[in-house]
């Protein structure tokens, strides 16, 4: 709930204050995957977590969560998926892996260990960040929850801004 500064315009001699209460526990994740296939737009499918701050809750995705969101993309999709993921933990769980290989319409392949340089979901998280999120203070948790679907909304509205995700990997996509 700390707004993310970064620069901005204002009169000259009144320093522009974004006015923060104070830390909160609560999080938002979320999970997202950028979708390409040559000849076709760029499509952006995500899903948010809440975390509410509470003690008993996840704070982030579990297993079943990522599990749902490759389900949702491949009938969304209407076709085989091959996947490239980052080496987050829950990524590389027994349980997931074991799922995902009965899958026969998902191929999963790893990027190497410390590279977000080569993932484009990071510059999706970077644009949102830059641009919707920017110098905004959120006091109730569902402004922040709003403000994060518009923001991921209107980049899945311009394909032009997920190809320039990927081509900022410098990946290409194309037959192997």
């Amino acid at each position: 709930m700390t707004p993310p500064q970064a620069k901005t315009w204002s009169q000259r001699g009144h320093t522009p204050v974004v006015r923060v209460r104070g830390r909160s526990r609560r999080r938002m994740s979320i999970a997202a995957l950028t979708c390409y296939e040559p000849g076709h737009r760029s499509r952006l499918i995500y899903r948010p977590h809440r975390d509410d701050g509470r003690r008993d809750g996840r704070k982030g995705f579990s297993r079943r969560d990522y599990r749902d969101l490759l389900i949702a993309a491949h009938q969304q999709l209407g076709g085989p998926i091959v996947l490239v993921w980052d080496n987050l933990n829950v990524h590389k769980a027994a349980d997931l892996w074991q799922w995902a290989a009965a899958r026969e319409w998902l191929t999963i392949n790893y990027l190497p260990p410390y590279a977000p340089d080569l993932n484009p979901v990071e510059g999706i998280w970077s644009l949102l960040r830059r641009g919707w999120l920017s110098n905004v203070a959120f006091s109730p948790p569902n402004t922040l929850d709003q403000r994060i679907r518009r923001g991921l909304r209107l980049i899945q509205y311009r394909s032009h801004l997920m190809d320039g995700c990927l081509d900022e990997t410098g990946l290409a996509i194309g037959p192997a």
